[in-house]
Parts: structure tokens; sequence; C-alpha cells
């Protein structure tokens, strides 16, 4: 595969994981080269804030998430895209349902840079926090954060 510079960002209503994962993401990557890393949902409504757990954990953070919105995913996000990211595994079956071609770039973000088959996790669903506490949403955005470490480690390596 060539080498990776555009990724998306997939989660349900583009308003709490996605977004967490962007902001995260592209602070991990500014100083690691020419990304665009983009955000969608699979049933986003579009031009909608994120959610205010979300905007509060990525503060606590120091990363500003406020301005972003929503995106519902389209089928010109998934071809031109490098690298796909998703949370869930029903947002890996509506990618491939609509564009089974993509099928080698879209990949589980919990799973995504693991390194062994054993390794692999029992449910790799990450939770979506809408409606749930502030303590939820930062246990989500700890996973987030893991799998986004082992992304940039992956990318690092190509």
């Amino acid at each position: 595969m060539s080498r990776i510079k555009k990724i998306l960002l997939v989660c349900t209503g583009n308003s709490c994981r996605s977004v967490m994962a962007w902001g995260l993401l592209k602070k991990l990557l500014e100083e690691k080269g020419d990304y665009q890393i983009k955000t969608a949902g699979t049933a986003a409504m579009e031009g909608m804030l994120p959610t205010a757990e979300a905007i509060q954990v990525m503060a606590d953070e120091d990363i500003d998430i406020s301005g972003h919105l929503s995106r519902h995913l389209s089928r010109t996000m998934i071809d031109e895209s490098d690298l796909i990211l998703v949370m869930e595994r029903r947002h890996k079956e509506h990618i491939l349902k609509r564009r089974p071609k993509v099928q080698n770039k879209v990949h589980l973000l919990s799973e995504y840079g693991r390194i062994q088959q054993e390794d692999k996790l029992v449910d790799p669903d990450i939770p979506d926090p809408v409606g749930k506490s502030l303590d939820f949403y930062r246990s989500v955005f700890e996973i987030i954060k893991e799998g986004l470490l082992r992304t940039v480690k992956e990318l690092e390596e190509q």
C-alpha cells in the first residue's frame, strides 16, 4: 500500500467518538508530516456541534474540538481516504456494504496496529458515550487514545 496520508475517522453521529479521535490524532500527527484527517458519521446530521461532554474531555487534554461540525459519511469520503478507522463493527459493515472494494483500508480503531492474532479484543467495539456521564466519556477517550497511539506507531513504520 502507498503511504497513508488521508485518514477518515468514522462513528455513528459524528459528535463524540470520531470527533475526539480527530482532535487527538491531529495533535499526535501535527509534527509528523502532511496528513489530512477527516471525520464522518454513518447516521450523522450535517452541521451539528460535538457534545458538551466531548468538548470538555478534549479541553482537559488541551485540545479544542468545539468548532467541529458533523458530517454524514459519503462515498467520496470513503473513496478518497487511504485509511478508514471505525469505532464499531457495524460502521465497518456499513462502509463495506456501500463500497466493498475498500476492504483493505477499513479497520476497527481498537484493533488497528495490534501485532498478534491472540491480542484481539473480546469486544472490539468502542462504546458510544452519547447520553452517558462525563466519566464514561473519559473512559471512552482512553480507549480511543490507546488505539490512536498504536495507529501513530503504525504510520511511523511505513
